[in-house]
């Protein structure tokens, strides 16, 4: 009797140290391989973009949230760290935070991963209108005007809103590409989600994107 006890009790700890690793390995999410070689010729793509606000509560893959978040401000240049979207002057200003059922993200282009901000689902509060929790992910695109430096003026800012659309128009291609469903929305109450999402001053929400499976 000694020996069960013994022995359901080593594999409960064993259980629970499995449980705690796991958490951690998840404050941290190495994303697949980008798959370069699928989706529609470029034209095509951009005759299907559209927008949609009706989502499936099916979740994406990890791959899709890879691919996506590539296609959106991914490096595409290895030896000079350069993006898919342009950056006037390579300021790279704009961060992409990953909203998921599962919590809030970072998106790390030079690890290609995901770092954890919040463990909770803040997917609803990042937007005004009743689909935006209904999408599976919802990107907030985040410029940290502290690296506008000298360009902090009219001319920085419209630069930056620039860099946004780009990203937000790769993001819609390659939704368009994979059959998803997306819309890049302005409809935000900035202030509750810069202090939800604990943001520094200088840190400005731009725009948000919601991407998803779409409605059967």
């Amino acid at each position: 009797m000694k020996k069960y006890i013994a022995l359901v009790t080593t594999s409960l700890i064993i259980l629970t140290l499995v449980g705690q690793i796991h958490a951690q390995d998840e404050k941290t999410i190495t994303l697949p391989a980008v798959q370069k070689d699928i989706g529609e010729p470029l034209m095509q793509a951009l005759q299907d973009r559209h927008s949609s606000r009706d989502f499936s509560d099916r979740e994406l893959s990890r791959q899709h949230i890879s691919n996506i978040l590539w296609a959106a401000f991914g490096i595409n240049r290895s030896e000079s760290g350069k993006r898919t979207a342009p950056s006037a002057n390579n300021r790279q200003e704009t961060d992409i935070y990953v909203a998921l059922p599962e919590g809030l993200y970072l998106y790390d282009a030079n690890a290609h991963a995901l770092e954890l901000i919040l463990d909770e689902d803040i997917r609803a509060a990042t937007g005004t209108q009743a689909y935006v929790g209904d999408a599976a992910m919802n990107l907030v695109y985040v410029a940290d005007l502290a690296k506008l430096d000298y360009a902090l003026n009219d001319t920085g800012l419209i630069n930056t809103a620039a860099g946004v659309g780009f990203i937000g128009q790769n993001v819609y291609l390659y939704c368009a590409s994979e059959g998803l469903a997306a819309v890049v929305r302005g409809s935000i109450d900035r202030d509750k989600l810069h202090d939800i999402m604990h943001l520094q001053e200088e840190q400005q929400i731009i725009l948000a994107h919601s991407i998803g499976y779409p409605a059967e």
